[in-house]
């Protein structure tokens, strides 16, 4: 299954949500980035080991065959990849992809009347029967039911010629240039074909959608919205062969032979292949396995991310102090020769409140040529408490924000001393030392002794003798 995409922490009430990324891209060889990690995956590595180094692609019996990664569309085996051939009930990929595409899960369909031939795959259903479309997919895509498919067709069309055409147009839109339906089953008809290249291409699709790769990886399902429960085994066998099969859809007419296209991941890695006119079930599976065995031996393991290594490192508030986060899990993917490995990290710049070591703020995910490998969460390495009143008491002081005003103050006081002084060198001395001589002397140069009442009659006298002088003398 592919991996999901990260989707940031909920955290708690007032921790900072910044988010920090780091990308690391490998464009080495994929043998040299795993020697450089020091941390080959053992199981894989046995596992290859095991097989054989592969000296090329196998020689199967089926009439037409292909071996896909999807990450980058390379073809890593093929014979007549585009060579159109009956595709049986493969068809029914077209069928899912259209009601994916119109219909919603929980919707119910009503089914028509199908008069189904004896040995037709059918699910069962009454005319008049209503289902849900995700059940109606289950029964589609494990028991291959061509009442569903129909139950589908007249569901997205109203009919199943006007959803024939709808199946064309459609895979026109896709760029399925070598594929025509006829049928949404898989009826063996002249005009209902395709080629491993493009039924791969639409498998491709398909899995992006969750629902439907939920579905195409399932071995067994119930269907209860029906009037009755109904239980299925998937007839994909490979999902029982094989542990790393993931999907899709088998199918097999007289004219079609036995059909597969099939999905399987290792290491991050997901193949695609796709193999038309095997001869029996066995063979099928058989040719199918040593194709993808094949495939998975041209990749290297390596461990972009080890379990515990520490990958970000966010600050506490109010503290300077940080906390490290450290991979859940270690990661481990497969490339090919040449194909680049990228690390994203993704985490908060700052925390706050109380954090519980373990607890999960961030994640770490691989990529291999742009496309997801797998990814694990960034959780705290330790626990870390609150911010205490000290702790914000120091960060204010000492913040920025407080500092440059106090600073401006300091600047400001220190001008108007420095003018102050340039006053004083220009002449202002003089009168602010007279005034403070004035200030230290007492008023009217009196000493300390009181006067007589004689002494002052005189003063007084001489005072009028020289008011009455200065009169004269103006009158004159």
């Amino acid at each position: 299954m592919r991996a999901p995409r990260f989707r940031p922490p909920a955290g708690r009430s007032g921790r900072g949500l910044a988010a920090a990324l780091a990308v690391a891209a490998i464009a080495l060889p994929a043998g040299v980035a795993a020697q450089q990690t020091g941390r080959p995956d053992a199981d894989a590595a046995r596992a290859s080991a095991g097989r054989g180094e592969a000296q090329g692609p196998p020689r199967l019996a089926a009439r037409a065959w292909v071996l896909v990664d999807p990450r980058d569309d390379a073809v890593l085996a093929a014979r007549a990849p585009g060579r159109r051939r009956p595709i049986a009930s493969v068809t029914k990929l077209m069928t899912a992809h259209l009601a994916l595409e119109e219909l919603r899960p929980k919707q119910r369909l009503t089914a028509p009347a199908y008069p189904a031939n004896p040995i037709e795959s059918l699910i069962g259903l009454r005319a008049g029967e209503k289902m849900t479309v995700r059940d109606l997919l289950y029964g589609l895509i494990l028991e291959s039911g061509n009442d569903a498919a129909v139950t589908i067709a007249k569901g997205v069309s109203g009919s199943v010629p006007a959803f024939v055409q709808r199946m064309n147009r459609e895979a026109q839109a896709l760029g399925l240039d070598d594929t025509n339906y006829a049928n949404p089953i898989g009826l063996d008809d002249p005009g209902n074909f395709s080629t491993p290249a493009d039924q791969v291409k639409l498998a491709e699709l398909l899995l992006d959608d969750p629902l439907f790769a939920q579905i195409a990886d399932s071995e067994a399902v119930t269907l209860r919205s029906g009037d009755r429960p109904r239980r299925f085994a998937t007839r994909n066998t490979l999902l029982r062969i094989d542990p790393s099969a993931d999907g899709v859809k088998t199918g097999h007419t007289a004219g079609a032979g036995y059909v597969l296209v099939a999905s399987a991941t290792r290491n991050g890695t997901q193949l695609l292949s796709a193999v038309l006119g095997a001869g029996s079930e066995a063979s099928r599976d058989a040719e199918t396995e040593r194709l993808l065995d094949y495939g998975f031996s041209l990749y290297r393991p390596a461990r972009p991310v080890a379990r515990g290594e520490e990958l970000a490192d966010p600050e506490l508030d109010f503290r300077d102090e940080r906390l490290p986060l450290i991979a859940q899990r270690a990661l481990v993917v497969s490339a090919r020769e040449g194909q680049a490995v990228e690390t994203e990290v993704e985490a908060p710049s700052e925390l706050s409140g109380e954090i519980d070591e373990g607890e999960k703020l961030g994640r770490v995910s691989v990529s291999v040529d742009g496309r997801p490998a797998g990814s694990t969460p960034l959780v705290a390495s330790r626990s870390a408490g609150e911010a205490t009143l000290a702790n914000k008491v120091t960060a204010t002081a000492q913040s920025p924000a407080l500092l440059l005003p106090a600073g401006g103050i300091v600047i400001v006081v220190g001008l108007l001393l420095a003018a102050r002084g340039r006053r004083h060198r220009d002449g202002e001395p003089e009168v602010t030392e007279r005034r403070a001589r004035a200030a230290r002397t007492p008023r009217n140069n009196r000493s300390s002794r009181e006067r007589t009442p004689e002494e002052r009659r005189k003063m007084h006298e001489e005072r009028m003798r020289r008011r009455r002088q200065r009169s004269g003398e103006e009158r004159e």
